[in-house]
């Protein structure tokens, strides 16, 4: 009883917050100036890593791009150096351990830790919608996605928990995007996205310091209901939405 009633002296905090969020929505918010500022970016050799350094360029950073295609990391580079900004490429395989500690000695020496210690920087982790929610013959995407905005989520806290308010972070949530990985995707949510619609928006979010990037931005309506409303009724809400693509039916087996 006695925990319920300390809940219940929170109703104003949530009401006043409740607003507060409300009112922000009209009140254009302020972008951050990043010129100078060192910015790593990985899988810059194609997509919508290589489209987020050239947006990163204009805006004159110092760039540090990573990618395992040595051709594409180059191409890039080549462009944000017309464009103006000062870039270093590396062949990096993000999935082994000591070369992302080998091309970090040549870099910035250390990512995290240095952050705290200087209480500044900027952490983006790039997940989906599907980090969010499951989808049929997904399985091993949405476990990569679920993992990556759980990733974005714990870190976030553990930083307000070392009261290190000066390292911001950002997840970014698309819905489905015209890159080539998912064949011939489909949604009621709106028409498959273009790689520069959402890098617009991914650094428009990271200039405003945005926590979680949805786009579009109803798929954040769509992770709160799911967590409010009864199974069956998300069952039917989902066959609405009708999410399709080209799906590979089945598991290979052992010595097949």
């Amino acid at each position: 009883m006695k925990f319920l009633l300390d809940q219940l002296l929170l109703l104003p905090l949530l009401i006043l917050f409740t607003l507060e969020s409300f009112l922000k929505l009209f009140i254009p918010k302020k972008r951050k100036s990043v010129t100078g500022e060192i910015v790593l970016v990985t899988g810059a050799g194609h997509g919508i890593g290589r489209l987020t350094a050239y947006e990163f360029a204009k805006l004159k950073c110092k760039l540090v791009l990573w990618d395992i295609n040595k051709h594409g990391i180059e191409e890039t580079a080549a462009e944000c150096r017309r464009l103006g900004a000062k870039a270093h490429a590396f062949v990096v395989d993000c999935s082994n351990r000591e070369d992302i500690y080998s091309s970090a000695k040549k870099t910035t020496k250390a990512f995290l830790p240095a952050m705290m210690n200087n209480n500044h920087g900027h952490i983006v982790t790039v997940a989906s919608a599907a980090g969010h929610t499951g989808v049929p013959y997904l399985l091993a995407y949405c476990s990569s996605k679920f993992a990556a905005v759980g990733f974005h989520r714990a870190l976030t806290e553990e930083l307000a928990a070392l009261e290190r308010t000066g390292v911001k972070t950002t997840c970014l949530c698309p819905n489905f995007v015209n890159t080539g990985f998912i064949k011939n995707p489909s949604t009621n949510l709106g028409p498959t996205l273009e790689p520069e619609e959402v890098v617009e928006k991914l650094i428009t979010g990271i200039l405003t310091e945005q926590k979680m990037i949805f786009v579009p931005s109803s798929i954040g309506f769509f992770t709160v209901v799911e967590k409010i409303f009864p199974e069956r009724f998300l069952a039917v809400l989902k066959r609405k939405i009708n999410i399709k693509f080209d799906a590979v039916i089945g598991y290979k087996t052992k010595g097949r």
